[in-house]
């Protein structure tokens, strides 16, 4: 699905910012079927999980957000490219205001790997395969890494909010969650993702702290 001597040879660079704001926003979600414009925004994803936390966390903000089910390219590349890339082309299927995510799981031990690709080293070993692809190192450390991408429709500017949860790789545990919820530990916790509850975890996680600054922008956006 990807090169890996090609990924190795390269330490990602996109780790050297940090977001810390507090969950203070709402949102709805308008789903298919109601009434729909030029104007609504579409937040695009194939992942239904995604999505039930994305709108748990924005549920009481004043911004509509109409959610569409739409498998993406998986393209290859660093974080932001992917990004930028899946939403142009969430753009030119919707032809109007779209949002899109990509999320990655970077360990510090590998330079950034599985970073983007992370999807597809847990459909080949799991969350026990991760933590075991950190046997030989004594640096556990990794980073939850969510980037929300938005633009206004076909040829505009595509706008970058990162998030970020810094952490630890443990052996699996807790069954709640998704992904690789069951082996990050996040700094100050003694749980996993996995074993906090939904509510605990939107407030941590790397997707809350990219929304709140989606949230932000887009309030600014509808002021103007």
């Amino acid at each position: 699905m990807f090169r890996t001597s090609l990924l190795l040879s390269k330490r990602f660079g996109f780790l050297d910012f940090a977001v810390s704001h507090q969950l203070d926003f709402t949102t709805s979600l308008q789903m298919e079927g109601t009434s729909e414009s030029s104007d609504d925004i579409h937040f695009i994803s194939g992942n239904p999980s995604k999505i039930s936390e994305a709108d748990s966390i924005m549920k009481e903000h004043k911004i509509k957000v109409k959610y569409i089910k739409i498998d993406l390219p998986e393209y290859q590349g660093v974080p932001n490219f992917i990004s930028e890339a899946k939403c142009k082309h969430a753009a030119s299927i919707m032809k109007a205001p779209v949002i899109i995510e990509d999320t990655g799981l970077c360990f510090d031990a590998l330079g950034g790997l599985p970073g983007p690709y992370v999807k597809w080293f847990l459909e080949k070993i799991g969350p026990e395969g991760l933590h075991k692809l950190l046997s030989g190192f004594e640096d556990k450390s990794a980073s939850a890494l969510c980037t929300m991408a938005f633009t206004e429709g076909p040829q505009k500017e595509v706008h970058l909010f990162h998030g970020i949860t810094k952490g630890t790789i443990v052996p699996p545990r807790g069954d709640q969650g998704f992904g690789w919820d069951s082996c990050f530990l996040p700094e100050g916790y003694d749980k996993t993702y996995a074993e906090l509850s939904f509510d605990e975890k939107n407030r941590i996680s790397h997707r809350q702290k990219a929304l709140v600054l989606l949230k932000d922008f887009l309030s600014k956006r509808n002021k103007a």
